[in-house]
């Protein structure tokens, strides 16, 4: 129960503290919609699985002792953060303010901005990882590590699922719509600062 309470209450700190994932989700949700929003939120969900996926069998051990590998991960999720953010950065769309969304990604692409947002976040990465190796005794049976990796992605899915609904309310989402360009900046601003902030944080 000790060991359940600790994951349980790692894992929702960890999901509700602002990141690129939360980034994501505002982008997806209020340029394109409920439903892009509650896709990114489905590819995040999946990027976590990929995560606990490697931890247990034992690969996550491994991975977070090896810089290199580390690097490249964090310099691939910067450039991709970077990349989306200069493209939300000077988008011109314009989108119908009426609430409606206006013309939303594939469900391919919006499912996978989510899923690449948080796979290639070297943060979730460690967040999983340091959960496991700290929190989660060796000992406890397969079943229930998977558990905890399941309980994990369903929180992020819930937490940036509900985020997704409200900030594509119409009457929210209205409103947001109306400084549209600023909008866009804002959002792509972040993202590329976050970006930034990724490849440079020390190694």
């Amino acid at each position: 129960m000790a060991e359940l309470t600790a994951v349980a209450v790692i894992t929702v700190l960890a999901v509700i503290s602002p990141g690129a994932d939360f980034a994501m989700i505002v982008r997806n949700s209020c340029l394109y919609g409920r439903t892009a929003g509650l896709l990114a939120a489905a590819g995040i969900g999946l990027g976590v699985l990929v995560h606990v996926s490697y931890t247990v069998l034992g690969v996550g051990l491994l991975l977070s002792g090896t810089p290199a590998v580390l690097t490249a991960v964090r310099i691939a999720g910067a450039c991709y953060l970077v990349w989306t953010g200069w493209q939300t950065f000077r988008s011109r769309v314009e989108v119908d303010t009426s609430g409606g969304p206006g013309e939303p990604p594939p469900r391919g692409a919006a499912l996978r901005t989510g899923f690449l947002t948080n796979a290639l976040n070297p943060k979730t990465m460690l967040f999983v990882v340091s959960t496991y190796t700290q929190v989660v005794d060796a000992g406890t049976p397969f079943l229930r590590q998977a558990g905890y990796g399941l309980f994990m992605s369903l929180a992020h899915l819930v937490w940036f699922g509900l985020v997704a609904g409200v900030l594509s309310a119409p009457a929210l989402r209205t409103r947001l719509l109306r400084g549209q360009v600023p909008l866009n900046r804002a959002i792509g601003a972040v993202l590329v600062a976050l970006g930034i902030s990724l490849a440079l944080a020390p190694a």
